[in-house]
């Protein structure tokens, strides 16, 4: 089938979108080796890719969907799923990844806060969506995103329209993707990325960690997390190649990277140390894992480029900076988050925003073309993170004296665990844990974890003649909402500190209570 290009007139650097740089790898690449899934014996170039991408732009038209639309998506990593980001893109539509962990009703939530035409599904999320069909009224299709199974309507119903596409003008400052972040006072929202701003982050980070036609990234992390999407892309604009996989396992990944040359990875708490393990136990080698970028802890880090002369580099970012705002390698200053981006600003200031001295701790703030646009139909919120044109993160953190960053938590009010780069905000397990009958009271911190990094530990009250068994309570709260937000760590005590006014001292509970485990 003949391809078709989108003719926008004169484009300036500030017109670039994703579906243009489809367009581009497939002129610059061709049948260069872009994607292939674990378990399929077949590796999909960037013409091919292209070729997918109009088919699925042509079906998805004739849908129905316009500029503007949300589609969502429930599902693993696949090749489907890549598909569908170069699709909306050429179309102007809105990408709407869900997270597959979540329960019923955050799905529900999330789906119904945005309000997609259609979405797609794999078969192992297509009762939940059933369930749901009466409340997620602005849904008027659904379709598999697994191709060859499922009792959605056919994924290749859409591959079979053509390719003849009405033009669509789309700029690089339009809506790409909403992603919603952990629930703020038992709500998430959801953070809207343009095109430009993914864009950017993939070509700084791109250019620092060197990516060549000759790379393969072993691509782990989930399509719905912007750590996920940001790898994706980031290695499709190098030019790389996408080793995808649906969900991890060290020793296959160990194997993959034996066996692939396996070259560049992002990731999160306990992935590289299980590898590691791996590589302790079997001798299999994976020398070839040249780089490494994330959240990890020293000791695993430290073990990697003994283990491979590779280099690791650190981070810091959100989803709401397109992933990235600091990055170097953790060599360069053991600890740090590296130093700023060249295309980005960050600034630390107080809670009056006035900037803070080099070495204080201050809220990071954030300028730059990586920043996103804004939550989805929260005016308020908005108007709030954004005062004075700068975007407010509620992390903080310090400068040294040579411009490295050091992350320093999160602002009391925003609070945040991340056990294995998951987002999780205290107040809503807090709230969740708060409706067992026998809960008096209860605070959630967060402690160290030797898997996780970061574990959940609910700190808890019971009621006077009430009796509660730990597990009983973590069953409890991974029945109400996602099960990587249960705590991991139960602490039955007599009282809870106070503070003169009555309310629960946090961090007199994380003094007493916030230790190894």
């Amino acid at each position: 089938m003949k391809a078709f290009f989108l003719m926008r007139g004169t484009m300036g650097l500030h017109d670039f979108t994703f579906y243009d740089l489809v367009n581009r790898n497939a002129a610059i690449y061709g049948d260069g080796r872009a994607w292939t899934d674990d378990g399929v014996d077949r590796v999909f170039s960037f013409s091919e890719i292209k070729e997918a991408v109009d088919q699925l732009a042509c079906g998805l038209q004739k849908a129905g969907i316009k500029k503007g639309d949300r589609i969502g998506i429930l599902g693993k990593n696949s090749l489907s799923y890549f598909l569908l980001y170069g699709a909306a893109a050429a179309l102007g539509a809105i990408v709407l990844p869900i997270n597959w962990r979540l329960s019923a009703d955050e799905v529900a939530y999330n789906l119904n806060d945005c309000s997609p035409k259609i979405v797609f599904a794999d078969p192992e999320f297509e009762e939940v969506l059933k369930s749901l069909k009466d409340e997620l009224t602005s849904v008027g299709d659904y379709f598999n995103l697994d191709s060859a199974h499922g009792g959605f309507k056919p994924f290749e119903t859409l591959l079979d329209q053509g390719t003849g596409v009405d033009a669509v003008e789309v700029a690089t400052d339009d809506g790409f993707v909403i992603i919603h972040t952990a629930a703020v006072a038992g709500r998430p929202r959801g953070a809207l990325l343009s095109h430009g701003n993914v864009l950017c982050a993939n070509m700084q980070f791109n250019c620092l960690m060197n990516l060549t036609t000759e790379d393969v990234h072993y691509n782990v992390l989930p399509l719905f997390h912007v750590g996920g999407l940001f790898a994706a892309t980031a290695t499709f604009h190098a030019g790389a190649m996408n080793l995808n996989v649906r969900k991890f396992d060290a020793v296959r990944a160990a194997e993959l990277i034996e066996e692939k040359h396996i070259s560049v990875m992002i990731e999160f708490p306990p992935i590289l140390g299980a590898i590691l393990e791996q590589h302790e136990k079997t001798g299999v080698d994976i020398s070839s894992l040249r780089a490494v970028s994330g959240l990890e802890v020293p000791e695993t880090i430290e073990k990697y480029q003994k283990m491979t002369g590779g280099t690791f580099y650190a981070m810091y970012g959100q989803t709401e900076t397109s992933c990235l705002a600091t990055y170097g390698p953790y060599n360069d200053r053991p600890g740090s988050a590296g130093k700023t981006l060249p295309m980005a600003e960050v600034r630390l200031v107080d809670d009056y925003d006035r900037p803070v001295h080099v070495g204080d701790v201050g809220e990071i703030i954030m300028k730059g073309p990586m920043v996103f646009k804004g939550y989805w139909n929260l005016p308020e919120d908005n108007e709030y993170t954004f005062r004075g044109g700068w975007h407010h993160t509620g992390d903080q953190g310090r400068f040294d004296e040579d411009g490295f960053l050091w992350y320093a938590g999160r602002k009391a009010e925003k609070e945040l665990i991340k056990p294995g780069g998951e987002n999780v905000y205290p107040a809503e397990v807090e709230k969740t844990i708060s409706e067992h009958p026998a809960i008096e009271a209860t605070v959630v911190i967060g402690v160290p974890d030797p898997k996780w990094k970061e574990g959940i530990k609910a700190v808890c009250v019971l009621k006077e003649g009430e009796t509660l068994d730990a597990q009983a309570l973590i069953n409890f709260v991974g029945e109400r909402i996602a099960r990587y937000k249960k705590p991991r760590y139960v602490e039955f005590v007599i009282e809870l500190p106070l503070l003169e006014d009555g309310a629960v001292d946090r961090e007199k509970v994380k003094d007493l209570y916030g230790g190894d485990q």
